[in-house]
């Protein structure tokens, strides 16, 4: 699991990065709001942890824009002040969930792992991107007209369009989607990869997936 930490203050981020990278995450961190907010337009992150005051670009302002953007990672708001306004405006701006310092760094990881589940639990069964919609119930991915998929065709189109134009390794998406299965390994990724490709291009979508085998791919609209 990845997450993000947008924190200043370098103290409290190097004692929060070495618990949780203890706890077995993985972890990118940004000093400031500016460096977080062009860090998760290029990544994917299960869950991003945010101050609120923060130089050159505060917290509220990087997850507004994010959240205009169209990211709806989970994300956790950290703030020095206990009043009720600072919790309003940060859950107003798309905040999932806020905690006032200092904190219980066990509370924190709690949070953590209840909205990363929360999130998995209420992720809809209907993504839309471009003119192009995945209904993952049905396993049915239409535009012009409309092509079943399979099982892992379905999983692996589902997590390229929640994460849209956001570059995914091949080794993320293997465990992402192929982790523990025995006898496979990031081969498999290159051969759904093409599948998806040939789908895509058989409802005639607006949507392409770049990237070369073995490297990172991306899905975003087809270039001119």
């Amino acid at each position: 699991m990845r997450l993000l930490l947008a924190e200043d203050e370098k103290d409290m981020a190097d004692v929060l990065l070495a618990i949780f990278k203890h706890q077995g995450f993985e972890m990118d961190w940004a000093e400031n709001g500016a460096i977080a907010e062009d860090l998760a337009r290029k990544n994917n992150y299960d869950c991003m942890i945010f101050d609120i005051m923060m130089p050159v670009k505060d917290g509220i302002t990087a997850l507004k824009e994010l959240r205009e953007a169209g990211d709806v990672t989970p994300v956790i708001m950290l703030t020095a002040k206990s009043e009720v306004d600072d919790r309003i405006t940060g859950l107003d701006s798309g905040a999932d969930d806020y905690l006032t310092k200092p904190f219980a760094i066990g509370e924190l990881l709690a949070r953590v792992r209840s909205l990363t589940r929360r999130n998995k639990d209420f992720t809809p069964t209907t993504l839309s991107a471009g003119s192009t919609s995945l209904d993952t119930e049905e396993q049915e991915l239409s535009a012009h007209n409309s092509i079943r998929l399979s099982g892992k065709e379905t999983k692996l189109m589902k997590l390229f369009m929640l994460n849209e134009n956001k570059e995914l390794s091949t080794s993320y998406l293997f465990q992402k989607i192929w982790s523990g299965e025995e006898g496979v390994d990031e081969s498999v990724v290159w051969i759904y990869i093409s599948y998806l490709r040939e789908k895509l291009s058989a409802i005639n979508s607006d949507l392409a997936i770049y990237g070369e085998e073995g490297q990172s791919f991306r899905l975003g609209l087809k270039e001119e």
